[in-house]
């Protein structure tokens, strides 16, 4: 059973950190990009940042330079360090593993950054 377990959500103040962490099982690690995205309420689930089998990495403009992903290939887990977050970061944060065939999702951690 494919099964993506995303962890480290919280409340956080302006300026605070947080790093997610996200457990796949079920399917080959190495064979799937992982990515990052989030959905603030009322608004539609947008990319965060992903990191490919190579350890290519890519990030939304609205978190370059704050966000860093990352990846334990031994631990088989992919995190999301969050830095100076803002209020605007406050969102659910969701974990997913993709191939040009396949698409898993996590349910989700809440993350809410308070100003």
């Amino acid at each position: 059973e494919v099964q993506l377990v995303e962890s480290g959500g919280g409340l956080v103040q302006a300026g605070g950190s947080l790093r997610l962490s996200c457990a796949p099982s079920g399917f080959t690690f190495d064979d799937y990009a992982i990515g990052w995205f989030r959905q603030a309420p009322g608004k539609e689930r947008e990319g965060v940042s992903c990191i490919d089998h190579d350890g290519s990495t890519t990030y939304a403009d609205s978190v370059k330079g704050r966000f860093t992903i990352s990846s334990d290939n031994a631990k088989k887990r992919v995190y999301l360090q969050m830095n100076s977050l803002k209020p605007e970061d406050t969102a659910v944060y969701y974990c997913n593993a993709f191939t040009t065939s396949e698409d898993y999702w996590g349910q989700g951690t809440q993350v809410t950054v308070s100003s």
